[in-house]
């Protein structure tokens, strides 16, 4: 089969989902032979994800009416200056968001971040059909190996069968502080879990668990010295619970 070459535009666009059935499909085919873009289009797809959820929400807010009244033309401000101040006011937007982490915040707390963080990650892949993971169940002991070293620590993805869920494989993800790993699970009827495990720079000493729901996503969440886990999944709050806590229990025996 010849498979002919892809540009970065339409990388960018298939991450988007603005591609049809017929160039999405030559773009996946592209990416069966060249798993490093496969991991820098997983990323594109993560940050589009989170700058949506961060800012579609206020696309539908009000103009501010003090920002209406300094749009409308008039003697006192030029057509010239008022284009510059509009630009002004886009650009500090933009610097404002790329800033948001250098200043004190009363913001989401790491425990927190993590949980939506996991809830993302799972929205993003779970319902990929050829690729749910970079490698597979087949190769677990490479996978393991793989994500140990990058997080720089031995991991052990549990052993969720007694729940009926089996592994599916795992893949890398880029996170705040470093490598993220993550561990894909499903049962016999198609339902998908995730593990997400962090590794902070920090020591915690919270170790409780706590759930979070995520736009329709169930996510239990902890966290243990320097790490953090979450598991994601659409199941009803009592059952995710009882996948949680054998994870947990396997992970601190």
């Amino acid at each position: 089969m010849n498979i002919r070459s892809i540009g970065e535009q339409e990388l960018h666009a298939y991450a988007d989902g603005r591609l049809d059935a017929t160039s999405r499909a030559a773009v996946e085919a592209w990416l069966a032979d060249h798993p490093e873009m496969r991991q820098a289009v997983a990323e594109w797809r993560i940050q589009g994800e989170q700058l949506h959820r961060t800012f579609d929400s206020v696309l539908d807010e009000p103009v501010p009416a003090r920002l209406a009244e300094a749009a409308r033309p008039s003697s006192r401000l030029p057509p010239l200056r008022m284009a510059a101040a509009i630009a002004w006011l886009a650009v500090g937007g933009v610097i404002g968001y790329q800033l948001r982490g250098t200043a004190p915040s009363q913001g989401p707390q790491p425990a927190a971040t993590l949980a939506r963080q996991a809830a993302l990650a799972h929205a993003v892949f779970s319902p990929e059909i050829r690729h749910p993971v970079e490698v597979g169940a087949a190769e677990e002991t490479h996978l393991v190996a793989w994500l140990s070293k990058r997080l720089g620590a031995e991991l052990k993805p549990p052993r969720l069968s007694g729940q009926g869920f089996e592994l599916v494989g795992g893949r890398l993800l880029p996170g705040e502080a470093g490598p993220v790993a993550q561990f894909m699970y499903q049962d016999g009827r198609g339902q998908r879990l995730t593990l997400y495990v962090r590794r902070d720079t920090q020591d915690s000493r919270e170790t409780a668990f706590r759930f979070s729901q995520e736009d329709g996503i169930g996510v239990f969440y902890w966290l243990d010295g320097r790490f953090g886990y979450a598991l994601s999944g659409e199941l009803d709050k009592a059952e995710l619970l009882r996948v949680a806590t054998s994870v947990y229990r396997q992970l601190n025996p």
